[in-house]
C-alpha cells in the first residue's frame, strides 16, 4: 500500500523536495527520533518546515504553546519557513512517512507518534497501550480536529481506535483524510490569493 501511493504521489513528493531545494535550501527533510511499536526509538522523517535549528529555539516560544499536556504544538509557530507553513497547514510535511511505512516503522492509520521526551511524560495507562500497535500517517486525532483537542481526549480517541481497530474504520479515516487535506490546500490557496490581492489594493 505504502510503495503504491509512494509511486502515485511521486510527483508530488518530487515538486515538493524542489521548491524546498530552491526556496529554503538544504536539509529539506527534518528527521526526529520518535517513540514506535513496543517502545521502539525511530527516525521519522518529515518535509522541513522550520528555519535550522528551530527545535534549539523551542523554550524562546513556549509561551505561545497552544497545547495542553506535554506536547508542544503552536499552529502558526514563528519558526515556520515560508513554504514549511504551507506544507504544516496542509499536513503534506508529513509524506515523507510513507518512507517509515515502507521501513516497517509506522503503518497508513495509527496513533501518531509522539517525540520521545513527549512521549516519556504521558500518563502510563495510555502510553502502555499505544506501544501495543504501529504510528500511524493517519489518526482519528488528525481527522477529529487535532490543534482544537485537549490532549487528554487526543489519547482517549487513540485509545478507542486501537479497541475498535479494523479494515474498514482504517479505510474510513484515510478517506476522511483524503478530504481534510483537499479543503486544507484548497482554505491556504485562498487564504495567499486573498493576502496578495490585499496588498495588491495597499500598494
Amino acid at each position: 500500500m505504502a510503495l503504491v501511493l509512494i509511486i502515485v504521489l511521486l510527483p508530488v513528493f518530487v515538486f515538493l523536495s524542489l521548491v524546498l531545494l530552491v526556496g529554503e535550501g538544504w536539509p529539506i527533510f527534518f528527521i526526529q527520533k520518535r517513540i514506535g511499536k513496543n517502545g521502539i526509538i525511530f527516525w521519522l522523517i518529515k518535509f522541513r518546515t522550520m528555519k535550522v535549528g528551530a527545535e534549539k529555539e523551542q523554550d524562546k516560544w513556549k509561551y505561545l504553546n497552544e497545547a495542553d499536556g506535554p506536547v508542544f504544538k503552536i499552529h502558526n509557530d514563528p519558526r515556520h519557513t515560508g513554504m514549511g507553513r504551507f506544507l504544516f497547514h496542509t499536513g503534506l510535511d508529513e509524506l515523507p512517512q510513507l518512507l517509515n511505512i515502507l521501513k516497517g516503522e509506522m503503518v497508513i492509520v495509527g496513533p501518531r507518534p509522539l517525540p520521545v521526551n513527549e512521549e516519556a511524560k504521558i500518563d502510563k495507562k495510555y502510553q502502555l497501550i499505544r506501544r501495543e500497535v504501529y504510528p500511524g500517517l493517519v489518526s482519528p486525532w488528525i481527522v477529529n480536529g487535532y490543534h482544537k483537542m485537549k490532549f487528554d481526549n487526543w489519547m482517549k480517541s487513540d485509545i478507542e481506535y486501537i479497541r475498535k481497530k479494523n479494515l474498514f474504520y482504517d479505510g474510513y479515516l484515510l478517506l476522511k483524510s483524503v478530504f481534510l487535506v483537499i479543503r486544507l490546500i484548497c482554505r491556504e490557496v485562498m487564504i495567499a490569493r486573498w493576502s496578495e490581492r490585499k496588498k495588491g489594493s495597499s500598494g
